[in-house]
């Protein structure tokens, strides 16, 4: 081990959110500036930390009582401090998602009673001085990005740098993360106790050097043995003969690496998709100061979990230790590593896996795992898979469409019951069981005519429509473009378009109060997806002069405009084929909103049809290889 030389002085103390921001400024030097979390590092913080409240929280609590909640730790940070200036050395990409957060908070702490309460959060992004503002996290590459978050304005940058990129993507992930109970009555509670009683360690050291010799001591000192090395340690010391023991070793080995290729954690997150899908049979019951169960252990210490459950995973001799790696092990986790590649790419036969990874639903992986049984074939396991990611595509799309959470706590509960109930399913029994629940849900497109966009939606609106217009494209005979509909903002991508222009008073005549006239132009029937382009050079315009314009647009927008139904014939035998009440209108006024308003939700109803189960069911190797994007 290297000897390193201590630092000569050192300050460590403990220090809540509020202790830590409130009127203090931290810098980073140029050279290890970048902000690099994605999705997963920031869904599993907001994760830990609404868990963490809500075993506290009751709704009638006073806010008093925010004091005597649980804590919460968040780690350390490293500081080299020079000449009073503090430098981050370790701990940027906690504090600066953590600056996200109170951003976010801050916009929706709307009431007057919460006046005060923004305040507060104020202080913590930042601080002001001769009318100029000056984030407490303060780097100056950030600042137009930073202050237009804080603004509630839109960000846009060509070809941004990678934190910059990072940071816009991440802002918008708080936001499908952060889960339902949070949002109403609980969210001045949980303000209060997300800067009270979380707490950081700051370890300040007063040069670079010294701050750097603390921060390698603190990681490099000895071997930190990750719960996949112990469980690893675990099943093969319990492996008594040493040829067993050798293969066995080779296989974790092999699959492993292939799971760590994914990403940071993925080996973690594939041992835990496959336990939780084929064993845990009990989860933390939902009310304050419930005992975590088996869904909640493999989730925290599966090493631990595995080996006092021996007797329920049939750990008693050496072969059934080789079994658990060789065989289970290999096969759940090999398609735990083929199912990730999926929600990255998109796959033909696999592209329900891809649309649920784009909301971020990381609960799929476990419920996709629960009904394959290592004896099954491969065309068997891919038409299970196809049945179960469609079942949760619909799923997620009926739950937005109604205005309805889908982040991990709220879906956490329901998510383990279904892979519970689906466990080993032969295909018809999986299509007959996830059937009856889709039928029995009482919410569908059907139920919410009046969804329209509003301030926490666009992102998935934008998704919702890149689905309408891919389907009717591809099943007109064209070519997919969903990936390219799909993407948002920048210079390629696309923009939600509204097709009436913003401006009330040309609609007077059928709407008394421009409020009501802003709620009907929000719904979803008066939308499409176009480029930045043509919204900067047309979208201000009278519908009739706009109308022209939509005829050179992807199929949805072209559908305005009665040259979409001449020498069309793929899109005409699809409406036959449909029933779809497709039809150009030569004006726009409420009437039609109204009608195309009825059209995109038959179209969701048709896209997102439970048929589509057994359909899947029913599809062979061979017609997944040649699948189409919108996935039935």
């Amino acid at each position: 081990m290297t000897t390193r030389t201590l630092p000569r002085e050192i300050d460590g103390k403990g220090r809540t959110v509020r202790e830590l921001l409130a009127g203090r400024k931290y810098s980073i030097d140029y050279y290890q500036r970048e902000y690099k979390w994605q999705t997963k590092q920031v869904a599993e913080l907001i994760d830990d930390l609404s868990a963490k409240f809500l075993e506290s929280y009751e709704t009638g609590h006073e806010r008093s009582a925010v004091a005597e909640y649980g804590h919460y730790f968040l780690g350390s940070i490293i500081v080299s401090d020079k000449e009073g200036q503090k430098f981050i050395i370790d701990g940027q990409q906690r504090l600066t998602t953590l600056t996200l957060l109170l951003i976010h908070l801050q916009h929706q702490l709307q009431d007057e009673e919460q006046l005060e309460q923004r305040g507060q959060l104020a202080e913590l992004i930042f601080s002001q001085k001769f009318g100029k503002r000056s984030f407490n996290l303060d780097i100056p590459e950030r600042t137009d990005c930073m202050d237009a978050l804080y603004s509630g304005k839109d960000f846009v940058a060509h070809d941004p740098p990678e934190s910059i990129a990072n940071i816009l993507a991440r802002y918008s992930d708080i936001d499908d993360s952060l889960p339902e109970e949070l949002r109403g009555l609980a969210l001045p509670y949980f303000v209060d106790w997300l800067i009270e009683s979380v707490h950081l360690v700051e370890i300040t050291a007063y040069s670079d050097g010294d701050a750097y010799t603390i921060f390698e001591t603190m990681n490099d000192r000895g071997l930190s043995l990750t719960p996949a090395d112990m469980l690893k340690g675990y099943l093969l010391a319990s492996i008594t003969d040493e040829n067993d023991r050798v293969r066995a070793g080779k296989v974790w080995k092999e699959r492993i690496s292939a799971l760590m290729d994914l990403g940071k954690d993925e080996d973690a997150d594939g041992i835990k998709s496959w336990l939780r899908s084929q064993y845990a049979e009990t989860i933390r019951e939902r009310k304050r100061g419930a005992a975590p169960e088996d869904f909640d252990l493999i989730g925290t210490e599966f090493h631990r979990w595995v080996r006092d459950h021996e007797d329920r995973l049939g750990l008693e001799k050496n072969s059934e230790f080789v079994r658990f790696i060789d065989r289970d092990f290999a096969f759940y986790g090999h398609w735990y590593e083929r199912l990730r590649r999926a929600a990255d790419t998109l796959t033909p036969g696999l592209e329900c896996v891809y649309f649920n990874a784009e909301h971020n639903f990381t609960l799929q992986y476990p419920v996709l795992l629960s009904p394959l049984q290592v004896q099954d074939s491969e065309d068997t396991i891919l038409r299970k898979v196809r049945i179960a990611a469609t079942f949760l595509d619909i799923l997620i799309h009926r739950r937005i469409w109604n205005w309805h959470a889908i982040d991990y706590s709220t879906m956490q509960y329901a998510m383990f019951i279904i892979m519970r109930d689906i466990r080993g399913k032969t295909t018809d029994e999986l299509v007959d069981h996830l059937r009856q629940r889709l039928d029995g849900d009482s919410e569908t497109f059907l139920s919410n005519a009046s969804f329209r966009l509003h301030g926490m939606n666009g992102r998935q609106i934008h998704r919702l429509l890149a689905r309408m217009t891919d389907f009717i494209e591809t099943r007109s005979g064209m070519p997919t473009h969903y990936v390219e509909y799909a993407k948002r903002g920048g210079k390629d991508g696309l923009e939600i378009e509204h097709i009436w222009a913003d401006h009330a008073e040309r609609h007077e005549d059928e709407f008394a109060h421009p409020n009501d006239f802003t709620e009907y132009r929000n719904r979803i029937g008066d939308l499409l997806l176009l480029p930045k382009s043509f919204n900067a050079s047309y979208g201000d315009l009278p519908y009739e002069e706009k109308l022209v314009q939509y005829d050179s647009q992807n199929l949805l927008a072209r559908s305005l405009n009665e040259n979409a139904y001449d020498h069309n014939p793929g899109f005409l035998r699809f409406i036959e084929r449909s029933g779809l009440p497709f039809h150009p209108h030569s004006e726009f006024r409420k009437a039609d909103l109204d009608a195309r308003q009825e059209l995109y939700v038959q179209l969701c109803e048709h896209i997102w049809n439970p048929e589509r189960l057994a359909q899947e069911a029913g599809e062979t190797v061979s017609a997944i290889q040649g699948g189409s994007a919108d996935g039935s």
